[in-house]
Order: structure tokens, then C-alpha cells, then sequence
């Protein structure tokens, strides 16, 4: 997947630019709104994280291209907000509705009165738990884990390693963790500590580190949660280390990340194609919108047991991202520009 369509990616870009946007009390909606056809709601946690905002352009831009509308609500990283606004789109009788959750087991009443009104609900990026919804989509997240943990042990060796992840109530988080674990079974790395970085709050992943600093157990190795936290754990190693390199990932391929592998701050990232993952589930939810069956959308039969049942799944694949392949990866697809991430 080291192509990820960058002219498409540009169109989508300027077609998101000429959507209509309205701010609304304790959040925000962004809408495309016409008088006939679907209606797509999206419901984000939050977009103050840089992916976020970068998933609802292109997945705006998509949604418009096949002639339909959508209503994004942004619930500022708040549960309550984001129920309330599930209940708005309930009564704006949108066609389908998809899910950025904030907290994946919160949701469950607010699901069950959408599709009890025949609505459908797709889990996007994080998985819904405890409740039926129609589709998932994501990047395995188990994988973006393990390749964390392999190649850590190929910079790092077999030593003492933290983790310094993203929320807990995030089951991205829990998958991540299983799939690192995975990755070093009986072979050799201890991982001592894994703290978690309440609501991806970075002043808190700070702390974290520093906490970690003065204890005087310093790491050999440190996974985070994402690359926001990876440049927050930084910026602390800086700050006490400045002559020292403890090895470093996240994931999502941010360019503050790209620019720290380029500097050595960050050994690599796991990048997700998140171009492609906002445009798929934006095809997705025109077509169950429409009321095509989801079995002839998730055709492999691949599902994933939320602790309520097993939900049809569509699976991206992850990539590691280090200095050697970053030009290959990050550049040449389009995802970011080589004077952005070479700071020209």
C-alpha cells in the first residue's frame, strides 16, 4: 500500500475546501447539504488531533463526489457531547451514520435507538465494543503493534522497554498493546512500565516521561500511543538527554514525526493509509445508505468480535516507516511533501 492515489488525494482536498461549515454549542457541523439523494452523518470524537482533520477532508470531499450529502459532528472530545450529537443525527434521519468513538464502550443506548430506527452504523478507525453495529473499518491496529515491537527489538535489542500509550477507554490502545506483546513473546524484551495518556492530553505524556526521568528507571526503548505523543516524550528527552538517543515510535506518520525520523529524534512510525481508509468509508456509507447489503461490501467475510458479536471488518495494512523508506512511502505517495518533511 505505498501508493495511495496522491492526485485523487489533491482533488479531494479541494473539494473539501468548498464545503459549507456552521459552528454549533459545545462542537461543530460541517455539512454538504442538497435537497434529494443520502445523507451521511459522521460523528468524530474530536479533530484536534492533526490525522482527524486530515480523514474528515478527504472523507467529505469523497462522500460529495458520489453525489451525496453529509452531516459531520465534532464532539470535542467529550462522551456526553458526542451522545448528544448521535441523537442529533438520529432526528436529522440521516441514511447512515459513522462512528469515530470517543469512548468504545459508552455508546451502546445511543446505537441501539439508531439502528432501531433501520439506521446503519459503521465503526470507523476505533471499534465500537458491547453493542451490534454494521460495519467496521480500520488499519489493523493489531498489526500497526507488532510491527511497533519487531522493529523495536531490530533497534533496541532485547532490553528494557516502556510503553507511553493513548487513552484506555481507545480500544485502539488495548489491540496496539496485544499486538506488541505478540510481537516479543520469548524473545527476550521487557516492557516494565505502560502508562496511558488520558484524553491523548500531551502535557500528560509529558509528565509521564518526566516522572519516568527522575524515578531514575530510564528505558532502553519507549513505544507511544501516536506520534503526538512520541514529539511530547521528546521534547522531554531533549530536554534531560540532549546527548543521549533512547529509541523512539508512533504511529500515524504525522509531519512533526516525519521531520524527527529526517533530525534522529524518532527511529520510525507506523504509517496507516488514511487517505484510502476516508475515502473507502466513505464509499461504504453511500452504498449502505442506499441499502446495499454489507455482506457484498465486506465480500472476504472477514469479521471481529466486539464483546457483543462478530462485525463484518474491513482491514487496512499498516507500514513502517523509517529514514530509509521515507521518501518511498510518505513522499512519493503524496501524503506529505518532500520541502515538509525535509524542512527545505
Amino acid at each position: 500500500m505505498k501508493k495511495v492515489f496522491a492526485p485523487f488525494f489533491a482533488v479531494c482536498l479541494l473539494l473539501a475546501s468548498g464545503l459549507t461549515s456552521c459552528i454549533k454549542k459545545q462542537g461543530s457541523e460541517q455539512s454538504s447539504q442538497r435537497k434529494d439523494g443520502i445523507t451521511v452523518g459522521f460523528s468524530f470524537d474530536t479533530l484536534a488531533i492533526e490525522r482527524w482533520q486530515r480523514d474528515l477532508d478527504v472523507f467529505m470531499a469523497s462522500v460529495r463526489s458520489l453525489d451525496a450529502d453529509v452531516i459531520v459532528q465534532n464532539a470535542g472530545n467529550s462522551v456526553e457531547e458526542q451522545k448528544r450529537q448521535l441523537m442529533y443525527l438520529l432526528d436529522r434521519n440521516v441514511d447512515v451514520i459513522v462512528i469515530l468513538p470517543k469512548d468504545a464502550e459508552s455508546l451502546k443506548e445511543e446505537i441501539e435507538k439508531i439502528r432501531a430506527k433501520g439506521i446503519p452504523v459503521i465503526s470507523y478507525d476505533r471499534l465500537i465494543r458491547d453493542t451490534k453495529v454494521d460495519l467496521y473499518i480500520s488499519v489493523d491496529s493489531t498489526k500497526v503493534g507488532y510491527y511497533m515491537g519487531q522493529t523495536m527489538k531490530t533497534v533496541s535489542g532485547t532490553k528494557n522497554w516502556i510503553c507511553i500509550l493513548g487513552p484506555q477507554e481507545d480500544f485502539n490502545m488495548t489491540m496496539i498493546q496485544n499486538g506488541i506483546t505478540s510481537s516479543i513473546k520469548n524473545h527476550g524484551p521487557v516492557i516494565s512500565d505502560i502508562f496511558y495518556t488520558e484524553d491523548w492530553d500531551y502535557d500528560n505524556a509529558k509528565q509521564k516521561m518526566v516522572d519516568v526521568i527522575t524515578s531514575g528507571k530510564i528505558p532502553d526503548a519507549i513505544i507511544c500511543g501516536n506520534d503526538a505523543v512520541a514529539d511530547a516524550v521528546i521534547s522531554v528527552l531533549n530536554v534531560y538527554y540532549p546527548d543521549r538517543h533512547i529509541p523512539i515510535c508512533g504511529q500515524d506518520a504525522d509531519i512533526a514525526a516525519c521531520q524527527n525520523i529526517i533530525r534522529g529524534y524518532q527511529d520510525f512510525t507506523v504509517y496507516k493509509p488514511i487517505t484510502l481508509l476516508a475515502m473507502k468509508a466513505a464509499e461504504y456509507a453511500v452504498r449502505i445508505g442506499k441499502g446495499e447489503g454489507v455482506e457484498t461490501i465486506a465480500a472476504t467475510g472477514d469479521t471481529i468480535d466486539n464483546g457483543d458479536s462478530k462485525i463484518p471488518c474491513i482491514l487496512l495494512e499498516p507500514e513502517v516507516v523509517t529514514k530509509d523508506n521515507i521518501d518511498e512511502i510518505i513522499i512519493d505517495s503524496g501524503f506529505h511533501t518532500h520541502s515538509e518533511v525535509y524542512m527545505d
